[in-house]
Order: structure tokens, then sequence, then C-alpha cells
């Protein structure tokens, strides 16, 4: 069941808050809905990835598995690598060893997928169109999710990128700048969600001191996001965007590897797409 033409998919970021994301997309694979093209952003990059390459499921399974794993996710990664989400293993030894992505699958899939990284140089959003996740494509991904303090910023044809949400974080209006009129917007925070200002803006400038930009750009963040959520809001009223969220906070952190917590978010989104499929159809002429 090919969504219309001209119906895109946003993929909000948030860590271990995107299992939601993943539920939500899982549910949707299912039910046989596709998209013409899908920008996403940090962990709605990495879990949003299945779609393309049809693996429900996938997101949650190598979660759990490796969520003890310290060349997964930890504080010793972060000391010994500078990333606290290890490179080797993450996209390197998981995705062609542990629990491959079918490559194949997300090269051959009609669907456009977009990442959305930061230039820390520029201070500017970055789109990139990935038809092949194989090698350099992993690296987007890596660009893509890579945050602030927790990552060192990912060199690609010598510039320097991080996470995509230091400047982008819902990237509906790129989206509707392709020519994507309407649009499904998958939230990982309650719509009345506003986020508050970061205070960590002194460690931001001292961690990445040799991108100054890194530090403006979090202090304004707050406001960047806030307003994007409100013109999400009024795309809602208007016809041209469907909001999928979670009703309440979900209650798990962005690095969290609490397995009951990571289940009960990913069920959370199944839930969500199910309860909403009928409108959600309605919403993609169906």
């Amino acid at each position: 069941m090919n969504a219309t033409n001209k119906v895109g998919l946003v993929l909000e970021g948030g860590g271990l808050r995107c299992l939601f994301t993943s539920g939500v997309i899982d549910v949707l694979m299912e039910h046989g809905i596709d998209f013409p093209a899908t920008a996403g952003v940090s962990g709605g990059v990495l879990f949003g990835c299945n779609y393309k390459s049809r693996q429900p499921g996938r997101a949650l399974r190598y979660n759990i598995r490796f969520k003890d794993e310290p060349r997964y996710m930890s504080w010793k990664s972060l000391r010994q690598t500078g990333n606290y989400v290890n490179d080797e293993f993450s996209y390197h030894k998981l995705p062609y060893e542990l629990d491959p992505m079918d490559f194949k699958t997300y090269r051959e899939s009609d669907m456009e997928f977009y990442v959305v990284c930061t230039d820390i140089e520029e201070g500017k959003p970055v789109y990139r169109r990935i038809d092949d996740a194989d090698g350099e494509g992993l690296e987007w991904f890596k660009a893509s999710s890579s945050m602030p303090v927790f990552a060192k910023p990912v060199e690609i044809d010598g510039h320097f990128y991080l996470d995509g949400g230091i400047t982008d974080s819902i990237p509906l209006k790129f989206l509707e700048g392709r020519g994507f009129e309407k649009n499904v917007v998958v939230l990982t925070q309650p719509k009345d969600y506003k986020k508050k200002k970061a205070q960590l803006y002194l460690l931001l400038r001292l961690w990445h001191r040799k991108f100054p930009k890194v530090a403006q750009l979090m202090r304004v963040r707050h406001k960047m996001y806030n307003a994007q959520l409100d013109y999400i809001a009024e795309q809602e009223r208007s016809g041209k965007a469907f909001i999928v969220c979670p009703d309440d906070t979900l209650g798990i952190g962005r690095i969290e590897q609490d397995e009951t917590k990571m289940r009960n978010v990913y069920e959370a989104g199944r839930r969500k797409a199910e309860e909403l499929l009928p409108q959600l159809l309605d919403f993609l002429g169906k």
C-alpha cells in the first residue's frame, strides 16, 4: 500500500526515546504502508533506516541484546574513544556481523531517505540523501546522531559534523521544500512538551572549543525547537501534517539501557500507531 506520492515522513530524534518511533514504523510496515521519502534526525535516522531496509523489530532487538555490552554504549567507551556510542562496535561490527543490516534491500528500496547533520564550522544544517547505507552511508548516519559532549565530531570530505538536531530537530520544512505538501510527523515527546534552555553552555564551550558555534547553537536550540513545534501544530490544523506522538513523557533517557523501559517505549509506539491507523489511512487518502 503505497502512500500518496506527495506525502512524506518526518522522524524526530531523541536517543532511546526513538524506540517509540521504531514501534510506530514497525506497525506501518506490518500494514504495508510506504512513503516515497523520509527525513530523519539522530536516533530517528538510526532506527528509521530499518523502514527502508524492511527490518521490523531490529532496533529493539539489538538494543536489548547489547544493553550490557560496554563496547556498544558506555562511559568506558566515552573515556577511551571520545564516543559514548562506540564507533567500531556500533557502525562496523553490529551492522555487518552481529545484527546485519539488509543493505541490499535498503539500496533497492524506492524510498528517498534523508539524514540531517550539523556542519559545526558553518553552524548550519546539512541534508544528505542516503541511497546506499553501506560504507559512507553509515558515516552520515553516525554524524547525524553524534551528540555534543557525548561524541567526537565526524569528519566527512573535510567537513566536521555533529547531531542534526542542533540545527533542525524536526525537518518538516525540509520535506515541504522537496515538494511533499503533506507529511506524517513522528515525535518522541508529547504534544504539550516545550524544550527548556540548555544549562551546559560553559561545558560545551570547553568540550568543543575548536568549534565555538556548537555552544552558540545549543544556547538557542530550545527556541528553534519550540518554534518548530508551533509550526507543526499549525500545519496539523491546516490538514498538511499528521502527528504521531506519545501521550505522556516516555520516561526513558537518551542513553538509558533499562530493558523494561526500552520495551515499554517500543510498545507505546506500537499502541499509538494502531490507535491512529484509521485516521492515518484517511490522511493518506486510503
